[in-house]
């Protein structure tokens, strides 16, 4: 087992989590307008969809690493290229994190999880995403590939927990300091580039 792939794997999760997406702006947006508990509710929901996502990769990625070296190659290869558009997608956007604008309707604890796991689960983009990023940490030749998409996918789940519930906790802080430093937008930009280019660069480098 390579502890080494398992600590980078934790390393890039936990930066895409700090990036400005859709996802943590709406958890900081129900947090700062309706309370933390209310951030976490969404929170949850949202982690929660990764199951399934994780599941349908683990069963359907392991049986084409069984069946073919090329076709895993090819589905490495088109991940890393996903990844690389992904970081020019990031370059070309504005890198201002524009807050207060979205206007969210008060719904339930209950209800928030739902939505939450709902968008989740039905969003393809997610699906796209773990396809492009979980092959290329294989991390062990004695474990099935089953139990490693899971390791991964319960890695992924736990830190973007920490860190998206961490910003439902800290959204008021978070919102004066965006608010007060300007420069923040284009260091979260920059990150995501990196980040993205990174760890496309590692997949195409990355053996089974």
């Amino acid at each position: 087992m390579n502890y080494e792939i398992l600590y980078a794997f934790v390393m890039a999760t936990a930066a895409l989590a700090v990036a400005p997406g859709p996802d943590n702006i709406y958890v900081l947006m129900q947090s700062i307008t309706y309370g933390k508990k209310f951030g976490l509710a969404t929170v949850a929901g949202l982690i929660s969809g990764c199951l399934i996502h994780t599941t349908l990769l683990a069963f359907g990625v392991s049986a084409i690493i069984k069946g073919s070296e090329t076709i895993f190659f090819s589905i490495k290869l088109l991940g890393a290229l996903y990844l690389f558009y992904l970081a020019f997608m990031v370059f070309k956007s504005a890198p201002d994190i524009h807050l207060g604008e979205t206007h969210i309707a008060k719904k339930s604890l209950w209800q928030l999880f739902r939505k939450g796991f709902i968008m989740n689960v039905l969003n393809p983009k997610v699906t796209i995403f773990f396809l492009a990023f979980f092959p290329g940490f294989l991390f062990s030749n004695e474990l099935s590939t089953v139990i490693q998409f899971y390791v991964l996918g319960l890695l992924f789940m736990v830190v973007s927990f920490i860190i998206f519930g961490l910003i439902a906790l800290l959204s008021g802080a978070i919102s004066d300091y965006i608010t007060k430093h300007s420069g923040v937008g284009h260091f979260l930009k920059w990150l995501q580039i990196f980040v993205f280019v990174g760890i496309g660069v590692y997949i195409l480098f990355s053996d089974k």
